[in-house]
């Protein structure tokens, strides 16, 4: 169970890099557009261009790049599932190179099945660039600070950025159970993956019913701790550590918005 422990979400690498550095509100917003912009563009010379931006990322956050190969792992699946049926159901269009039944391999379909395949990995790498680069308190920070304009329509900037914070923190502790909790069914013969669908869902109980009594437990000795240490939301609330922007945010996002231009405009 190696791939429960390469999830990126929650993952937080320290180093001294000009990425780590950056104020998680400029990495947020440089992360969101990037994704967006993924969807945006076609299958051309564009996805090179986003794919040497992914890298220029990689170079600056100072960070081996087999922990963003890793952090692929989990997903391999789907972008194996995702090319398969794109290229041998995908839309049909230009020249057919075989057909037997539903089944076909076309031109557009091969096109398709790699667009959407990059697709995934491009949003995977970015999503691992932030939670590698950034704290998960940062994370919690910037966030509520992105969101505070919504403050005037009395929605719950603070409470929100908290439940968000502690899901993204909890993932690789709930991940890290599972693998437990796995390991200690095989150790008493217990058997996952074998027989037809419902016998594998069934095998799948002594593994989901532990770990969401887990879970709650955790989540109530979370709530008490927070409440022994007198927390109470966001009235009166301070912050030990603040963040602020400087010029070298805004030269990082005007650097992606400009970048990310060119590319609409010449490709």
């Amino acid at each position: 169970m190696e791939v429960l422990k390469t999830f990126p979400l929650g993952q937080y690498i320290p180093a001294d890099s000009l990425l780590h550095k950056l104020d998680a509100k400029a990495k947020i917003l440089a992360s969101f557009w990037l994704i967006v912009f993924i969807f945006l563009i076609k299958l051309n010379l564009s996805y090179l261009f986003v794919f040497l931006l992914i890298l220029l990322g990689i170079l600056f956050s100072s960070l081996p790049f087999k922990y963003f190969v890793r952090s692929l792992k989990p997903v391999y699946f789907l972008v194996l599932f995702t090319f398969i049926i794109h290229f041998f159901f995908g839309e049909e269009g230009g020249k057919v190179f075989w057909r037997f039944g539903i089944i076909h391999i076309t031109e557009l379909g091969i096109k398709m099945a790699v667009f959407m395949s990059l697709r995934l990995v491009f949003i995977v790498m970015i999503t691992s660039l932030l939670t590698l680069t950034t704290s998960v308190l940062e994370l919690a920070q910037a966030l509520e600070d992105l969101l505070n304009p919504l403050k005037y329509f009395k929605f719950p900037v603070h409470e929100f950025s908290m439940m968000m914070t502690i899901a993204i923190r909890f993932v690789p502790t709930l991940l890290d159970e599972t693998d437990k909790i796995i390991k200690a069914q095989k150790a008493r013969g217990a058997e996952f993956g074998r027989g037809n669908l419902i016998n594998q869902a069934k095998s799948l109980l002594p593994i989901v019913i532990p770990l969401f009594i887990n879970a709650f437990r955790r989540a109530n000795e979370l709530a008490e701790a927070m409440e022994s240490r007198c927390y109470r939301g966001a009235e009166g609330r301070t912050r030990y550590r603040r963040t602020y922007w400087t010029s070298k945010e805004t030269l990082f996002i005007t650097f992606i918005g400009i970048y990310t231009a060119i590319i609409i405009m010449f490709l």
